[in-house]
């Protein structure tokens, strides 16, 4: 009877703590919502700094809340009680979340350092795809065939990044090779006509055809020029150019050559033949 009296009474402690644990889930979710209207303004450059804003802060709103829904909802609790309780097994508690706190921190340190942002594309490890979210434990990347790539942030940020899109001009390159009968000069200067004529090639800084390699088949001409990331990709302006190229060559004459074996057969001395059979 005395423990049902006692629970009676503090039903209404009870209630409060509800209460006021979920205004401040719904404090949460207006804070959310602001921070979600920051996102949206592309205008701002520290994007990233929101993340962590939303991130951090949310999480620490809604923890907060717990803990003065604990103080109303049963007596004589105060938080230093929770804090000594967190400290009994703390050791093997971090050992078992070593991994979780090192990708947390490492996620607060990406947002923080931007060292790339959602939209960009990315190379880490030899995996490559844009940046979809970043969260406090891991990146999430898309990748060109449609993948979801997870990459822990540990992993992120100790390892080296290749930002694709950090800058709006970007390289090209391919290599052809011509025939040793060809004409090298005028293979050269129909390429370089083809990249002057192009809209998408960039005169500064200047495009360049250089012979490379002196190969097997083919004497190998590099082909170089920049692109404006903003106005083409740099595979679709590969792919033009390679087009052009080998539309080009073909009407001046200008031959594309490949590996050929030759196999030659011996087959001795007929008369030896003969008299073997005999």
């Amino acid at each position: 009877d005395k423990i049902m009296d006692s629970f009676w009474e503090r039903v209404p402690y009870i209630c409060i703590a509800i209460t006021v644990f979920v205004i401040f889930w719904l404090l949460t979710k207006l804070f959310k919502f602001f921070i979600r209207k920051t996102l949206e303004n592309r205008s701002y450059t520290r994007q990233n700094l929101v993340l962590v804003l939303n991130r951090v802060g949310s999480t620490f709103i809604l923890f907060f809340g717990f803990l003065i829904a604990l103080v109303i909802a049963i007596p004589g609790f105060t938080p230093s009680q929770l804090i000594g309780a967190l400290g009994i097994g703390s050791v093997a508690i971090g050992f078992a979340f070593k991994d979780i706190f090192q990708n947390l921190l490492s996620g607060i340190l990406i947002l923080l350092s931007e060292p790339f942002r959602i939209g960009d594309d990315i190379v880490v490890n030899g995996l490559e795809g844009n940046v979809e979210d970043i969260q406090i434990r891991a990146t999430f990347l898309r990748s060109p065939d449609g993948r979801r790539i997870v990459i822990p942030n540990a992993t992120v940020y100790t390892s080296a990044v290749i930002v694709n899109n950090a800058y709006q001009r970007r390289r090209c390159e391919f290599v052809v090779g011509i025939g040793y009968e060809d004409d090298m000069q005028k293979a050269k200067k129909i390429i370089m006509d083809i990249l002057d004529r192009n809209l998408n090639v960039l005169s500064q800084p200047g495009f360049s055809v250089n012979v490379t390699a002196l190969a097997d088949f083919s004497i190998n001409l590099t082909v170089r020029w920049w692109v404006n990331t903003t106005e083409t990709t740099t595979s679709a302006s590969i792919s033009e150019i390679q087009e052009l190229v080998v539309t080009a060559f073909d009407e001046k004459g200008i031959s594309i050559p490949y590996p050929v074996q030759e196999v030659k057969v011996y087959r001795g001395d007929q008369s030896d033949n003969t008299e073997n059979s005999d």
